[in-house]
């Protein structure tokens, strides 16, 4: 089925006088199967409800299937305490509102206490995350291993509100492919098991509204053939914008300039827009999650980071979308990482390109470009502290700390245009703690709910994100939102 991949147009409202006896009725109607869609099907319909699922591809799994598998989770959960890691849901909700810029204190606490709950509802689908922990830096577990730090858990000044715990479960397939799709396979199984509906090329493209306001159902087309669904309670799933060139442009250009895009065909903004045509609200739309990993391996985090001015301006053991986000906001968005030849070693992911190597300090300097002596001061006060294990200006954890004092030099370099920058959005429309839409004076839509990607939850904004935390929030709210739509067909069990 084709789809539009820009514009900003706001589809048409259509009236419920549309809807006929002859009309198709569902309890509920769920508009994408990625994992947040997934999980509020099955949900909803595990409490009774009669649910409708529609798809635009001609698969399930939209953006998740293409997700290496990490979920953000935490407070205590079965991989945590067999790794001898100690977490709550407290220290867990400490950490996420230091890290979000406006947090939404209901939806974060929900989030929390819920945590060890939704990891056992997961595993329940019909797998295991490995009870074992990865210690070392890297985007994602190069193995199988359950657990690792995916966010700036260590990192000043994050680790003086909440006592750092990993967080990071990761699903037990090597590497980072596959992951999320052993969950999607394993979804689409409960989902068809519970009874729910699936209309694979087929998208929503317009809701319908009672005179009172709340949303009656939608109006679907599949190719060339066309339709209209009542249903007195509609969940949006459908995505986030970053393939739409012109709601980039509009709301995130940073994404739009040198960067490779991480979503899919249909991650084109239908369902912000749907919302957006009863009076939803949006929130964080200007907020991008933006990186390009240095690491791993590990070794490179030990280096140090300066900018065209030959300064530091950022713990480099910083989660890796926070130190790209520090390096787009340099002069020129320009960045090195420097490091001796005890701790040179070209990174595995290949984004961040090796410049050159350099006998003295000096001659890199004026290989860089960088203004006479700013590098050998640098250099000097860094390998000063970090002989004594500290790092006063960025306060730098220890396990991360290493002279930098054996030539020659290698720099890599982290500038934006050179780096393998890539991105995807994280605004979306405004929700509840069960997934009810907000209009802009923060009452409810009656009838509709989102979750995933076209919502913004807690996953605020790119250098506070936390790997695993889209795959996290999206199944977590998708759930809550499929349980809460259920109760309006009266029809939902206790």
């Amino acid at each position: 089925m084709t789809t539009t991949q820009s514009g900003t147009a706001v589809p048409d409202v259509l009236d419920a006088s549309v809807l006929t006896d002859d009309t198709e009725s569902y309890d509920v109607v769920v508009v994408g199967f990625g994992i947040a869609g997934g999980c509020a099907a099955l949900e909803a319909a595990r409490a009774g409800a009669r649910v409708l699922l529609l798809e635009r591809a001609a698969a399930y799994g939209g953006t998740t299937a293409m997700a290496g598998g990490h979920f953000y989770l935490g407070g205590g959960t079965a991989v945590q305490k067999a790794t001898g890691h100690d977490d709550s849901p407290e220290q867990m909700y400490r950490y996420l509102v230091a890290n979000s810029l406006d947090p939404d204190h209901e939806k974060i606490r929900a989030y929390c206490e819920g945590s060890v709950e939704h990891f056992d509802w997961l595993e329940a689908l019909g797998f295991e995350f490995e009870r074992s922990f990865y210690p070392e830096k890297a985007v994602i577990q190069p193995g199988t291993e359950g657990l690792m730090f995916t966010g700036n858990e260590k990192v000043w000044p994050y680790s003086t509100d909440a006592e750092p715990a990993p967080r990071g479960h990761k699903v037990p397939v090597p590497g980072d492919t596959d992951g999320a799709k052993l969950v999607m396979d394993l979804l689409n199984e409960r989902a068809a098991e519970a009874g729910v509906e699936v209309r694979y090329e087929t998208g929503a493209t317009n809701l319908i509204v009672s005179p009172d306001g709340a949303v009656a159902g939608v109006a679907w087309r599949s190719f060339q053939d066309t339709g209209l669904v009542r249903a007195p309670a509609v969940v949006i799933a459908a995505g986030g914008f970053v393939m739409n060139s012109d709601m980039v442009a509009e709301h995130t250009p940073a994404l739009g300039s040198k960067l490779f895009t991480l979503g899919s065909t249909y991650d084109d903004g239908l369902g912000i827009r749907l919302g957006r045509s009863v009076g939803a609200k949006l929130e964080r739309m200007a907020e991008p999650f933006i990186t390009a990993p240095f690491y791993p391996p590990s070794v490179l985090v030990k280096g140090l980071i300066v900018n065209k001015e030959g300064r530091r301006f950022v713990a480099e053991d910083s989660y890796h979308a926070r130190t790209s986000y520090h390096v787009m906001h340099q002069p020129d968005a320009t960045a090195y990482l420097i490091v001796d030849s005890e701790h040179a070693e070209h990174p595995s992911m290949s984004l961040v390109p090796f410049l050159d190597g350099w006998e003295t300090v000096e001659e890199m300097e004026r290989g860089l470009g960088l203004p006479g002596g700013s590098l050998v001061t640098t250099l000097t006060r860094y390998n000063d502290y970090a002989a004594r294990g500290r790092d006063p200006d960025f306060h730098k954890h220890p396990d991360w700390l290493a002279p930098q004092d054996t030539g020659p030099w290698a720099a890599y370099n982290l500038s934006l245009g050179t780096a393998l920058y890539a991105g995807f959005t994280l605004g979306g429309l405004s929700t509840t703690a069960d997934g009810q839409v907000r209009c802009g004076d923060g009452s409810v839509i009656g009838g509709l709910y989102a979750s995933g990607a076209c919502a913004s939850n807690i996953a605020q904004d790119g250098q506070g994100y936390c790997s695993g935390l889209q795959l996290g929030e999206g199944s977590f709210f998708g759930r809550r939102a499929g349980r809460h739509a259920a109760t309006l067909s009266g029809n939902a069990r206790g």
